[in-house]
């Protein structure tokens, strides 16, 4: 029987930082939302409006991102870290766990590590494909660089992190490198997983590239039965929390149903 937990808004300690974490309590089952590379938990407002009382919903600001603090160390394996403390401090087991961009990638790399302590996932246009290579990472800096006058005010709209132009560099690189090999990862998921993803070309990208991108997806998912598509949605990859928040919460519904139907047989 789950156990009830009071409604929790603060801080928990990671490491040389500390993470702002929001805990809707009750005893009903914990979904647990991952951002984007450098966004803040706002973005998960219309999903969580949708899906209403009937799920305990957690979130929290990664490092240098929304009320929680800088940090030394913004890698990938941070980020494992601090889901891992998450979930630790405010006592949840099995959680459903929801992922947008990075926050996708980074959920399928958790189940993978931890399959018996999750119930599965929901991934919201994250796919398994990313720029590599010296001339990848020689374009993402100076993408960067060029815009680093602008990620400070890109930081209030939980857009980009309190970082220099440098550091969201580092972090975009680190996040292509591990989803281009995400691919042999996503195949031995033993854990239900439900993707929703966009169909709209986002800023930089034209001519249906970015969907061109997401058929790597097929292969895997002919290859994996756990893995399934719940929806394919009009918007783009930024705006997909915004305008298809609808698809996201009906993903939720159905996988947290499927397994408790399998749970009870």
């Amino acid at each position: 029987m789950a156990i009830k937990q009071s409604a929790w808004n603060g801080m928990v300690p990671v490491d040389d930082t500390a993470l702002y974490v929001s805990d809707t309590g009750g005893s009903s089952l914990p979904v647990v939302y991952l951002n984007g590379a450098y966004a803040d938990r706002s973005h998960w407002r219309r999903v969580i409006t949708d899906l209403g009382s009937d799920y305990r919903h957690i979130t929290y600001d990664e490092r240098a991102r929304g009320k929680s603090k800088r940090s030394a160390d913004y890698s990938f394996e941070g980020m494992i870290q601090d889901l891992d403390a998450v979930l630790k401090a405010r006592g949840v087991d099995r959680p459903l766990l929801v992922g947008w961009s990075l926050g996708g990638i980074l959920a399928w790399h958790w189940i993978d590590r931890n399959p018996d302590r999750v119930l599965g996932a929901v991934i919201v246009d994250a796919f398994p494909i990313g720029v590599t290579g010296e001339a990848g990472q020689a374009a993402i800096r100076k993408m960067f660089r060029r815009w680093r006058l602008l990620l400070p005010l890109a930081a209030r709209f939980g857009l980009a992190a309190r970082m220099t132009a440098d550091q969201h560099a580092e972090v975009a690189i680190e996040c292509n490198e591990i989803a281009a090999v995400s691919v042999p990862v996503l195949e031995r998921l033993t854990r239900p997983v439900r993707f929703v993803m966009a169909t709209g070309d986002s800023l930089g990208t034209n001519d249906g590239e970015m969907e061109q991108a997401r058929t790597v997806l097929d292969p895997i998912l002919a290859r994996n039965p756990n893995l399934k598509v719940s929806a394919k949605v009009a918007s783009n990859h930024t705006g997909i929390l915004r305008k298809d928040s609808p698809a996201v919460a009906r993903a939720v519904r159905e996988l947290a149903a499927a397994e408790l139907f399998c749970s009870r047989e």
